[in-house]
């Protein structure tokens, strides 16, 4: 896929002027455009609807563009790029450690800006082709075309099934929290919901585990979360 088809892009700004002008730039360069008026709002939108790129301005009421590079890195790989009037070294450096990816700074060249979001569309492509496929034992999971397949069979999963596999397998062996889990597949707000994951997790062994009763690929940390075994 060419990187400016189909790719979402999602606006972060309380300024509805600057939303309105971007969402014109941006949109007129063939991009889908999501806008959110707050960081809460991002994080909400960004969980139901995962944007290719996410521009984010810093200075916001409540929630904090720092903050919300923060949460996102929580749960999602997504490129961010800082669009803001603050061009201080320090803002700079402070957004890149919070995990932001690129910093423009207003007022900006639209060159400049169509050039850098190509650019980090370009690495979170080639991102995402090196994890195209995960395997695990008899569990194969192809990230492009949304498929499982379980000793060679194709398994049919819900999409909240499938995101909770496709967060634990690209994070295999590594313990990831209730909270963790249930942002990265049902958002911010859904983050106490643990019967919820529960009954994921369970129905998921169901489709996948040799034995769901003794569980040997998503196993648990009592207390803290789960953990995908890539080699058992």
């Amino acid at each position: 896929m060419h990187i400016a088809e189909r790719a979402r892009i999602l606006i972060v700004d309380d300024d509805q002027a600057v939303c309105d002008a971007l969402r014109a730039l941006v949109g007129g360069w063939g991009y889908a455009i999501d806008i959110a008026g707050s960081g809460l709002s991002a994080l909400e939108i960004a969980s139901r609807e995962p944007p290719n790129l996410v521009i984010l301005d810093l200075a916001m009421p409540g929630m904090q563009g720092i903050e919300v590079c923060q949460r996102l890195r929580e749960w999602s790989h997504v490129p961010i790029l800082i669009l803001s009037a603050r061009g201080e070294e320090s803002q700079k450096v402070a957004a890149l450690e919070a995990g932001a990816d690129d910093y423009v700074t207003k007022p900006f060249s639209p060159g400049e800006l169509h050039a850098r979001i190509r650019a980090s569309l370009r690495r979170e492509q080639r991102r995402s082709e090196a994890l195209s496929c995960v395997t695990a034992g008899a569990v194969m999971v192809d990230l492009a075309r949304r498929q499982v397949h379980v000793g060679g069979n194709e398994v049919h999963l819900t999409r909240a099934e499938y995101d909770l596999l496709r967060v634990l397998v690209t994070n295999s062996d590594r313990v990831l929290t209730h909270a963790f889990l249930l942002r990265s597949i049902l958002g911010p707000a859904y983050e106490d919901a643990l019967e919820s994951l529960r009954t994921y997790v369970k129905q998921l062994r169901r489709k996948i585990e040799p034995d769901p009763v003794r569980p040997r690929l998503i196993v648990n940390e009592p207390g803290v979360g789960y953990r995908f075994v890539s080699d058992d």
